[in-house]
């Protein structure tokens, strides 16, 4: 079995962080083989509330391995830069600490999808968004689909956190660009790490058809009209810090793929 590393960054997370946390210990209880072959990183950029207690209350348990890192840092992609930099494992994840795994079985089956295909160098699948304060309430479903990169012109990306990577590949992209996310973008470095890997690395993905992560509403990319049009003109700068022309009606473009993924949830 590959060893795994998963990662989250977290800053004042104590409202959230438990979820996250047990949903990687239900992956153990369903998977007992994974308990051996987990490293759980948690880089923590000096909270203030609780945050620190639930990770040492976890860090007691036998079945999960917890690395905490608490210290100042430059904001979420720079602690997910850390993070990768200290992994250890042949697979890296990286769980927001907002999110949870959306069913018992997710690691257990991205971690043979990597046995079943060793050439392979990510897995990803699909993301459910639910309300902030109501988890039982879907608002949208990311259904990634397969890669295509024709489809890269029209807006689309890997739901990025569905996305489990081989470490040699940010090892590779360590000492090549001297960086994994860019944290020269405030929104928008997931999808340039993404961008980058698949056009201009060209890495070979394989995608699972099925829902990997839940989401909570209300990410820094989407808590207002400003942090929106700032995303949207971030990504357009991500094709030209890669050296590509834009695509014509670009956000146009990304603007309906998320549309149409509302209305394919609430037919």
């Amino acid at each position: 079995m590959p060893h795994l590393t998963l990662i989250t960054a977290t800053f004042n997370s104590a409202k959230t962080l438990s979820d996250t946390i047990e949903s990687i210990l239900e992956q153990i209880e369903n998977y007992p083989e994974l308990a051996q072959n987990l490293e759980y990183i948690i880089i923590d950029g000096a909270s203030t509330d609780d945050t620190i207690k639930i990770v040492e209350r976890y860090q007691n348990s036998h079945q999960l391995n917890i690395r905490l890192i608490s210290e100042p840092d430059h904001g979420i992609f720079d602690a997910m830069n850390k993070g990768i930099k200290l992994a250890t494992g042949d697979i890296v994840g990286i769980i927001n600490s907002d999110d949870f795994y959306h069913s018992p079985t997710v690691l257990q089956k991205v971690l043979k999808a990597f046995e079943s295909n060793p050439t392979i160098d990510a897995i990803y699948g699909d993301l459910m968004y639910v309300q902030n304060d109501d988890i039982t309430k879907q608002t949208r479903y990311w259904k990634a689909g397969e890669y295509r990169e024709e489809n890269l012109n029209w807006g689309w990306s890997i739901p990025h956190p569905t996305f489990f990577v081989a470490r040699r590949v940010y090892e590779k992209l360590i000492e090549k660009d001297n960086r994994v996310f860019d944290t020269t973008t405030v929104i928008s470095a997931c999808y340039e790490l993404t961008f980058r890997l698949l056009k201009i690395y060209k890495i070979k993905v394989k995608y699972l058809p099925e829902i990997l992560v839940t989401m909570r509403d209300g990410g820094t990319s989407a808590s207002s009209l400003s942090q929106r049009i700032t995303g949207w003109r971030e990504q357009r700068m991500v094709w030209k810090i890669n050296h590509l022309p834009v695509p014509y009606f670009f956000i146009t473009r990304r603007l309906m793929h998320k549309i149409w993924q509302f209305i394919k949830l609430h037919k």
